[in-house]
This record gives structure tokens, C-alpha cells and sequence, in this order.
């Protein structure tokens, strides 16, 4: 039986790519807009990172459910009704006039918003033919590489220019248009439906785990980690709930998430090196803009737009990767991305505090050459040797673990800087004595013949130079991590493109 095609393959591929880029999009808009939310709605800033917190842990806990859902309702209709469900979450949010019903509307949105991605894929292979599928999972990578940059200039542009709620509000009516447009083109698709039961143990186990683990990780370094009692509470829960659903999901006959696709050599290969590589590229992410902001004094909208250049080279290069990419060994290519990755990042461990605009920019440009060859052939490997009705699981599965990669590295890679910038504090402050007259003159000087000014002043400026050491630590450190995921990559085994391709055609089946 031939592949199903949809009337018209651009606009379902131009529908599908948009509520991509509008679901990625709203993970980052939210949070340059936190300080006027939290002011509009008389929440403490504590409370307003909460808006954050609720969408990813609904996320979070809605991603591996993917293939259950699949299986029950269909790809189409779950995508169809996720992205329409996403577009009224999105209208509560805006309505919203206190904090907590705020914090319910992300959440559910975040919760609709989990299925999209991995069924997105599965999509968009299955309405390609063989030969553009890698340009189909390349389109896709570039979205969820373009759309997180975008989110905090377009959030901090609307935010200063309308209101806060329209960050919420745009994506009604595009929501409900690419709902009809996506229900439109792919209707008549072939899905095979099934009426699995209910895992009720492993939805619980799930639910309680993934939401203490994402909490733990979001209030940690706030709540300085083990010498919490909360955090220590969050931690037991957590391991408890989600070391009781790792053995009942792979020991029940018709588990929620499938954890068996990691029998899979690729699937579990190609897995490891997304979610290693993904948190040290989360990591680069989150650093920078901070790193622009705390130590070199830059506006939110300047950190901005110096990050930006990284999507410059994905948009270009992109259609090509898609094109080309499997005409050679995938595993050479994902490592030619990591050493890309990896070089740019031992560029940012020499950076110090006269650095200049001009130059981190053009770092974040060629970071984007690793950026554009790192998603396709990384997503392609760990889809490859998968069934075919495997293919949404096993995406939403890949997608849950990288979600989390990415929270881990958040959390730890500004728990790592701040704790570097203490030691290098006390480090360079050992050097300085308070009774040295030569000294006193010094920092008498600086102050210009105010002695507490002075000293006030060269302590703001040891921080700095402290918080610098930490920064070029860390990148170093991220430099070497990414060249251990090479390694990982090189597990998988060919052929790639294939199997993806046998997999992907009976997908619509």
C-alpha cells in the first residue's frame, strides 16, 4: 500500500512546523516577562517562577504518555487536538488575573503542549517520501533551534511595547488555523488505533516522580539543595516513585511509557548522546544570556540579539543537511557537530571581561554550524532501528529524557558557576591584607579618598573576576563534555537511513 500524501505537502508541512514553533517558542517567552507578571499580578518573584515550573513539569510528565495516546487516539486527531487545546490553554493564560490561576493555565497548557513535538515527527516522516525524510527531521531540529531564540526577544519586544498577555494571546488564532489546516491535509490518513489499558500504577508513579524531580531541580539552588528539608523530602519522593516505575514499567505486559525500546542498539545509543549533548548545549543557552547580563552589563534585548547569530547558520544550512546528510555515515557527521560544538566552547573559556560584542557573536555564529549538523543525524540514528508504530513512542520517550537533560543542566550548571565564583572569591580576597598601607592607599584610591567606597568597589570588581573564572570553567568543562558524547554515538550501527526510511513509510499505516 503506498504512502499516504496529503493534498497539498507544503501547507501540512508549513502547519505542522508552526505549532513547533509556537509551542517551542512559549517554553522561553515567558521568562523575560517574569518581573512584570509577577508585578501586574502581586506576586513575589519567587512565586512568578512558577510560570515556568508548572509548564515544565506538566510537559515534562505529558511527554512519555505519547505513545500510549498515540495508540489510543490516533497521531492525527492527538495532534490536532493538542494544538487546539494549546491555542484556548493559551487564551487562559492570558486571561489570568492572579497568580495562581496563571500557574493552573500554564500547566495545562504545558500538559497539551507534550505530545506535539514527538507526534510532529512521526508526521512529518510519514507524509515525506524516503528520499526527504532527513530534510523533514531537519526542518524540525531548525524550529526547536530557532524558536527558543526568538522567544526572549519577541517576549521582552511585547512585553515593552503592548502588555504582558499578548505574549499568551498570539497564539489563539494561529493555533486554531493550524489546527484546521494540519486536521484538513491529513485527513483520510491511515492509523492503526488500539484500546490499551490503563496503567493507573505507572500514570501515578509518573506523575508523582517526574513532578517531585522537576520541583527539585527548579527550587534547589534557592533553597541551597540538601541543606533543605524540602529539598531532601522532594529527593526521597522522587527516587521512590520513579525507581518503583522503572520496575513496573518494564515487568507490566502493556506498560504507559515503553521502556523497551531501549532493546533498540540505536534507539539507546543515539538516545544517550541527544540528552548528553542537549544538556551541555542547554547549558551554553542558559549561561550566556546571564553571563551578558550579570557580568558584562548588557540589556535583556542586547543579550538578545548577541546570542542570536546562532540560528543564522541552521536556517542556511539546514535544507542541505536535510538533503545531503545521508548520503554519509551519520555517526561522522554528528561528530564533525560535536567537535564544532566543543571547539566553540574552549573559545568561550578564554573569554574575559573586555570582550566585546563583535566576538561573542561570531562564537554564537559558528556554534550554529554544530547546531545545524547536530540535530538530524542524532534524531535519525535513535529513530532508525525503531518499528513503525514505534516511532511516536520512541520520540516522545527521547524527547521526556532530553527535557529532563535539559532541567539537570540548568540547575546545575548555575549551581556549579555560583559555587566557582565563591571559591574564586576567596581565593583572590586571600590575597589582599587589611593592614598592608600600600594596599589601604590602593583602595583608598579607588574609592577616590573614600576608603569604604573603595573597598565596596574592589569587591564588586573581585566578584567579577570570579564569577569570570567560574564562567570559563564551566565552558571548559562543557568543551570536553561534548567530545565524550562522540563516543556515544559511535555505539549505534548502520544502516540509518534505511531502516528510518522502511520505518517511517509504514508509520501512516
Amino acid at each position: 500500500m503506498p504512502g499516504f500524501r496529503p493534498p497539498n505537502l507544503a501547507l501540512a508541512t508549513i502547519g505542522i512546523a508552526m505549532a513547533m514553533f509556537m509551542q517551542v517558542l512559549d517554553i522561553t517567552i515567558a521568562n523575560v516577562s517574569l518581573p512584570t507578571i509577577s508585578g501586574n499580578l502581586g506576586a513575589s518573584a519567587n512565586q512568578a517562577v512558577w510560570v515556568i515550573t508548572s509548564f515544565a513539569v506538566s510537559n515534562a510528565i505529558a511527554l512519555p504518555l505519547t505513545g500510549f495516546l498515540t495508540r489510543r487516539f490516533g497521531e492525527r486527531r492527538l495532534f490536532v487536538w493538542a494544538t487546539f487545546a494549546f491555542a484556548i490553554a493559551s487564551l487562559l493564560c492570558g486571561l489570568a488575573n492572579s497568580m495562581g490561576m496563571l500557574v493552573v493555565a500554564r500547566a495545562l497548557q504545558g500538559f497539551v503542549a507534550g505530545p506535539m513535538y514527538p507526534v510532529a515527527q512521526a508526521l512529518m516522516i510519514s507524509i515525506y517520501p524516503p528520499h526527504k525524510r532527513g530534510q523533514a527531521i531537519a526542518l524540525l531540529a531548525m524550529v526547536t533551534v530557532v524558536a527558543p531564540i526568538a522567544g526572549p526577544i519577541l517576549g521582552g519586544w511585547i512585553t515593552d511595547n503592548y502588555s504582558w498577555e499578548w505574549i499568551f494571546f498570539i497564539n489563539v488564532p494561529i493555533g486554531i488555523a493550524i489546527s484546521a489546516i494540519v486536521g484538513r491535509q491529513l485527513r483520510g490518513r491511515p492509523e492503526r488505533l488500539e484500546k490499551p489499558r490503563m496503567d493507573y500504577v505507572g500514570l501515578a508513579t509518573l506523575v508523582l516522580g517526574v513532578g517531585a524531580l522537576q520541583v527539585l531541580l527548579d527550587l534547589g539552588n534557592d533553597e541551597d539543595w540538601f541543606n533543605s528539608t524540602r529539598i531532601v523530602v522532594l529527593a526521597i519522593v522522587a527516587v521512590v516513585a520513579l525507581a518503583v516505575f522503572f520496575i513496573w514499567e518494564l515487568t507490566d505486559k502493556d506498560p504507559i511509557v515503553d521502556l523497551r525500546l531501549f532493546r533498540h542498539r540505536n534507539f539507546a545509543a543515539g538516545t544517550l548522546a541527544l540528552v548528553l549533548a542537549y544538556a551541555a548545549f542547554f547549558s551554553v543557552a542558559l549561561i550566556i544570556p546571564l553571563w551578558l547580563q550579570r557580568n558584562l552589563g548588557y540589556t535583556p534585548i542586547w543579550a538578545g540579539l548577541a546570542t542570536a547569530p546562532i540560528g543564522v547558520l541552521p536556517i542556511i544550512l539546514t535544507p542541505f543537511v536535510g538533503k545531503y546528510a545521508a548520503r554519509f555515515d551519520l555517526r561522522v557527521v554528528a561528530s564533525l557537530a560535536f567537535v564544532a560544538l566543543s571547539a566553540t566552547s574552549f573559545v568561550r573559556a578564554g573569554f574575559n571581561l573586555d570582550v566585546d560584542f563583535p566576538r561573542v557573536a561570531m562564537v554564537q555564529l559558528w556554534m550554529g554550524l554544530g547546531v545545524a549538523l547536530f540535530f538530524m543525524p542524532v534524531l535519525t540514528i535513535l529513530l532508525s532501528d525503531l518499528e513503525p508504530h514505534e516511532i511516536a513512542s520512541g520520540s516522545g520517550v527521547a524527547t521526556f529524557f532530553r527535557t529532563l537533560g535539559g532541567s539537570f543542566a540548568a540547575s546545575l550548571t548555575t549551581w556549579a558557576w555560583n559555587q566557582r565564583a565563591v571559591v574564586h572569591h576567596a581565593h583572590l580576597t586571600e590575597r589582599i591584607s587589611a593592614t598592608d598601607p600600600g594596599m589601604l592607599q590602593t583602595v583608598t584610591a579607588i574609592g577616590q579618598g573614600n576608603l569604604q567606597r573603595g573597598a565596596m568597589y574592589l569587591d564588586r570588581m573581585i566578584a567579577q573576576q570570579a564569577a569570570q573564572l567560574g564562567f570559563n570553567e564551566i565552558f571548559h568543562l562543557l568543551g570536553i563534555l561534548f567530545l565524550v558524547v562522540i563516543a556515544f554515538v559511535w555505539f549505534a550501527k548502520p544502516p540509518f537511513a534505511a531502516k528510518a526510511a522502511s520505518g517511517a513509510a509504514a508509520a501512516g499505516h
